[in-house]
């Protein structure tokens, strides 16, 4: 219940725009890639499924923007979702645990909608994709490190209809 209700906080904030982020940041701009490391394109096989299976896309400290190696990896997946017409993915939206519940379920949002963006842009509809935000719920690693909070700072892929 909790999360539905901050889910609803964070609708509202994002509707009367007062989000905590800086709005002059574009969902295309490049950045450099994070201390996390690599993100790699999505290897094709003869399984229909490997065509839809990347890396998590990685973001800097309270930053939303693509960074070129991020942009590389949504190019094979958008490739892999034009492939695959029935195909329907849930993009999942994540940050470290810095910030307030409500700043980092904002936060998340916009870094699963700059996703969002991107693959549209690229040619996939978009109806065959919707967001989440988790904000800091679901880290991928605990600690309280730089190197810890780069890899939470992440958004990733769910196929929810192949």
């Amino acid at each position: 219940m909790l999360l539905k209700s901050t889910l609803s906080i964070t609708a509202l904030l994002l509707v009367l725009g007062t989000s905590c982020t800086d709005d002059k940041k574009k969902a295309a701009e490049p950045v450099s890639a994070s201390a996390a490391g690599g993100e790699t394109p999505a290897a094709p096989s003869g399984d229909s499924s490997a065509e839809l299976r990347t890396a998590p896309i990685y973001f800097g400290f309270d930053d939303y923007t693509l960074s070129p190696e991020a942009q590389s990896t949504l190019t094979a997946l958008a490739e892999g979702l034009k492939a695959q017409k029935s195909a329907v993915i849930q993009i999942e939206g994540h940050c470290d645990e810095r910030g307030t519940v409500e700043y980092n379920l904002a936060l998340g949002e916009r870094r699963a909608q700059s996703v969002k963006n991107f693959l549209s842009q690229l040619g996939v509809e978009g109806a065959r994709l919707s967001t989440i935000s988790y904000g800091e719920e679901k880290p991928v690693v605990q600690g309280h490190t730089e190197d810890a909070w780069a890899k939470n700072r992440r958004a990733e892929f769910v196929v929810t209809k192949n």
